[in-house]
């Protein structure tokens, strides 16, 4: 009777032993399967991957599309600053300013860009 319940005990140790070496193959599988979900998947995956991608390019095309107006405006600044014509095509269309002897004549009409300033010489009135 002793024996009986020996064997019994030395069979209860070796079957949880038993069930692991038996199934070894699904836990590595569940475990690899598990690890390539979080490579695809993860934060650092490479669905992440291809949104940060994505991302760099948009900002990529914007920062590109900055340093050609950039380039743009500091032309504009170097024409203010040397060319006499700009400035006064500024002083003449915003300020309203005119040379001596001029009349500014305004004409109104419909729209958001209709009013327009005409500048005359007495002399071009005839």
């Amino acid at each position: 009777m002793t024996t009986n319940m020996n064997t019994r005990t030395n069979a209860d140790d070796h079957q949880p032993q038993s069930f692991f070496r038996h199934n070894a193959r699904y836990f590595f599988a569940l475990a690899f399967f598990l690890l390539f979900l979080q490579d695809v998947f993860g934060t650092h995956g490479l669905v992440a991957m291809h949104r940060s991608k994505n991302q760099i390019q948009r900002v990529e095309t914007q920062i590109s599309q900055l340093d050609h107006e950039n380039q743009q405006l500091q032309q504009r600044i170097h024409s203010l600053k040397t060319d006499p014509a700009a400035i006064e095509k500024i002083a003449r269309d915003r300020m309203g300013l005119a040379r001596p002897g001029e009349m500014i004549f305004q004409t109104r009409g419909f729209g958001p860009q209709s009013q327009k300033l005409i500048f005359k010489t007495q002399s071009e009135w005839y």
